[in-house]
């Protein structure tokens, strides 16, 4: 008797025991629980120690941390025909534990074909280079579409980013050869414009020099003076360039009239007279030689 009383005894202070532990919840700072009371949604509880009515009672826990949920690669053809492999993540959290339990059955699958979907739907209407350009704007688009489809299931989608896009190898060497002809054509485009402000400095240089010839002839002792200084050099003498002054001499001797051509020749015949003269001669060319002043037209 006494025997049967001590293992009544022991087997209801398990009951209890059990009955306890099966009314203890304890939920972290991250967590809530969504109580149902005979099949009724209660209040939500936590963080902290919840005490549940043993049978009658049933909780369900509900994360407040954000997931990181990893899209599967999508096969999508974009506005311009052209097949890709496009894989993205998302962020999600739940910001109403008790929607996210009674309006959907499973909030982590769901949101996945939601996301999934939607991928295909909206990068499928945007061109390739859309697709590879403007990213920032196609993340937020989806981010947008995807948190409105959500936010009945107290989800709220805080992020969403394409993380890669595949094409084929043919579209990839396309787009080089594309990319290569395009900075070709830039090159040229820097170059013209390159030599057309070459000409146009050029021109004005040509403008300052021809007011006065002789400063081509300071430019070209300059270019000497700067070549002359390295001994590996080879210097070019521009010859006709260096005698057109001279050949302009010539051409204003000849059509001189007779009076001009007659005090030229008489300067001739003493600069000649001064050479040939011994160094004690007065006549020479370190004597002073007067020159018959050329005769005044008269006024009319």
């Amino acid at each position: 008797m006494i025997v049967a009383l001590v293992v009544a005894l022991v087997c209801l202070a398990a009951a209890v025991l059990a009955l306890v532990a099966a009314s203890v919840r304890v939920l972290r700072e991250y967590e809530r629980g969504v109580v149902f009371r005979l099949g009724r949604v209660t209040s939500q509880r936590g963080p902290g120690l919840i005490l549940l009515v043993p049978v009658v009672d049933r909780m369900v826990r509900v994360s407040l941390r954000t997931v990181t949920l990893t899209i599967p690669a999508q096969e999508i053809i974009t506005r311009d025909n052209v097949p890709a492999r496009v894989t993205a993540v998302a962020y999600y959290r739940i910001i109403d534990p008790t929607r996210s339990v009674v309006e959907i059955e499973n909030v982590l699958a769901a949101t996945s074909q939601i996301a999934q979907t939607t991928l295909r739907s909206v990068l499928g209407k945007a061109e390739l280079d859309a697709l590879l350009s403007e990213r920032e704007r196609l993340n937020e688009h989806l981010q947008q579409i995807i948190d409105d489809q959500t936010e009945p299931w107290g989800v709220k989608v805080t992020t969403v980013e394409i993380k890669d896009v595949e094409i084929p190898e043919r579209m990839q060497h396309a787009m080089a050869r594309q990319a290569e002809a395009e900075r070709g054509r830039r090159a040229k485009i820097i170059n013209a414009e390159g030599e057309f402000q070459a000409a146009a400095r050029l021109n004005d240089a040509a403008d300052v020099i021809s007011r006065n010839p002789v400063t081509i002839q300071l430019r070209y002792l300059q270019t000497l003076n700067e070549v002359s200084s390295n001994q590996s050099s080879t210097i070019v003498l521009p010859l006709p360039d260096l005698f057109k002054p001279l050949a302009a001499a010539v051409g204003g001797y000849a059509a001189a009239d007779g009076s001009e051509r007659a005090r030229l020749d008489e300067a001739l015949a003493a600069a000649r007279v001064a050479l040939d003269a011994p160094p004690s001669d007065p006549q020479r060319l370190d004597a002073p030689t007067q020159l018959t002043p050329a005769p005044q037209p008269a006024a009319s």
